[in-house]
């Protein structure tokens, strides 16, 4: 199988990538490996370009057989993470996510050698997490025990064309939407347990940048 490193921003990506993807790349010959950004014991969150950039050099020098990918929020990152000043210029989300990616990419080139950089898939989810579990708003509502919020849920996601679209401000990014209606949500359990009630499928089907990161891990175990 080929070993591929995803290094999470927080504990929901973790458990969604222990939960929903492993099983998935399992039939592509593909093992993901989920690690915290960071130290060990590191919780998720803060994500800064050194440290970032420090987890890819390291499991790609250390572990010379595998593939690394990143799976971090472009909402709240650093104003001065790399690629961020330059994203917030351009205007679609395909744009900005692909700044931050190419970047990145650069910036850790400038770490590694050719063979390593060959094996970094660069990957920054728009705009965030819980953008993804818009794809299906009556299942989410279901994952979060609270079948009366499916028509705000529905409204929140008829407004916009893909739930990768949902905006990144302070009041408006997908996770401040849901806790405006449940001030009780609690993104590592209930934005997991909304992910399984949801499935993979439906995700992919609504969310075509993630969908095509999905492929592109489904195609290295032929590699």
């Amino acid at each position: 199988m080929k070993r591929v490193h995803v290094i999470c921003e927080g504990q929901t990506e973790e458990t969604f990538v222990n939960e929903l993807l492993c099983s998935h790349l399992a039939a592509f010959d593909v093992a993901p490996v989920a690690a915290l950004v960071g130290k060990p014991g590191h919780k998720g969150g803060n994500v800064t370009t050194a440290r970032m950039a420090n987890d890819i050099r390291l499991r790609l020098t250390q572990d010379k057989q595998s593939c690394c990918t990143t799976f971090f929020d472009y909402y709240g990152l650093a104003s001065d993470f790399v690629g961020k000043p330059e994203s917030e210029r351009m205007v679609s989300c395909e744009e900005k996510a692909t700044t931050v990616e190419t970047a990145l990419r650069s910036h850790v080139l400038g770490q590694t050698d050719g063979d390593a950089i060959r094996r970094f898939i660069p990957y920054v989810q728009m705009y965030e997490f819980e953008g993804l579990l818009f794809s299906e708003t009556k299942r989410l509502a279901a994952g979060l025990y609270a079948h009366e919020l499916e028509p705000e849920l529905s409204a929140i996601r008829a407004a916009f064309s893909t739930p990768e679209e949902i905006n990144d401000s302070p009041e408006t990014a997908p996770s401040k939407r849901i806790l405006a209606l449940l001030p009780s949500y609690d993104k590592p359990l209930s934005g997991s347990l909304a992910a399984l009630e949801i499935g993979l499928p439906r995700i992919r089907q609504e969310c075509k940048r993630f969908d095509a990161w999905v492929k592109g891990l489904e195609a290295l175990g032929a590699v």
